[in-house]
């Protein structure tokens, strides 16, 4: 779990270029010249870790591009002890982020393997997020309702069942559409229940699993 002065170097040159391409969340620049990226990759990638790509993490996952994370991050507007839940937990990067800025994190990962290996990473790392084996689009009930929810795939459609998990007056921050392009959303959900949409670009996500947990 090597931390070297390298990597903090091209660490802070990958938060600079992301400044640059117009992310203005100090909190959120600072989570991510905190969190130690390379640790997140498999050895090979590890050269690579703070180029600003997303990189396969197995399971037919990817770790996202840290532009996309600061992205997300920063349109949820997350305010200390806000519970987020996270739909997707896929390396376990983006969770550290939200937690780097003072969310209580809730993740859904429905892979099984991916699952148990970033519950232990997590635990060797320190960070105290609340992990779930299942399928992502049922959310989890039991923790509802959610002052912030994001969704890390690509959604052709939002589950009905999250936003009856959002709290009034909460955000939802999504990659919105089929295909392999999708509409960055921020949704709103007011007061008579109904969500206001915001739509904030193109970006490209991996396809949200639905129906049951894969093994």
């Amino acid at each position: 779990m090597l931390d070297t002065y390298r990597h903090k170097g091209m660490r802070k040159k990958l938060v600079d270029s992301i400044r640059r391409k117009g992310i203005k969340d100090e909190r959120v620049l600072e989570a991510l010249n905190t969190i130690p990226r390379h640790l997140f990759l498999d050895s090979s990638f590890l050269e690579y870790a703070y180029e600003d790509k997303p990189f396969p993490i197995g399971s037919g996952q990817t770790i996202s591009q840290p532009y996309t994370v600061a992205f997300q991050s920063e349109l949820l507007q997350v305010g200390p002890g806000m519970k987020v839940l996270e739909i997707g937990t896929g390396s376990g990067y983006q969770a550290c982020v939200l937690a780097e800025i003072g969310a209580r994190v809730f993740s859904v990962e429905r892979q099984k393997k991916l699952y148990l290996k970033t519950k232990e990473f997590l635990k060797k790392m320190g960070y105290h997020i609340r992990l779930f084996y299942g399928d992502g689009g049922k959310g989890v009930p039991a923790f509802a309702p959610y002052d912030r929810i994001l969704i890390t795939a690509a959604a052709p459609e939002i589950p009905e069942t999250l936003v009856e998990q959002l709290k009034t007056g909460g955000l939802l921050v999504a990659p919105l559409g089929k295909g392999g392009v999708q509409t960055m959303v921020r949704m709103k959900k007011e007061n008579d229940g109904q969500l206001s949409m915001e739509e904030f670009g193109a970006f490209r996500f991996v396809p949200m699993l639905q129906n049951k947990a894969n093994d």
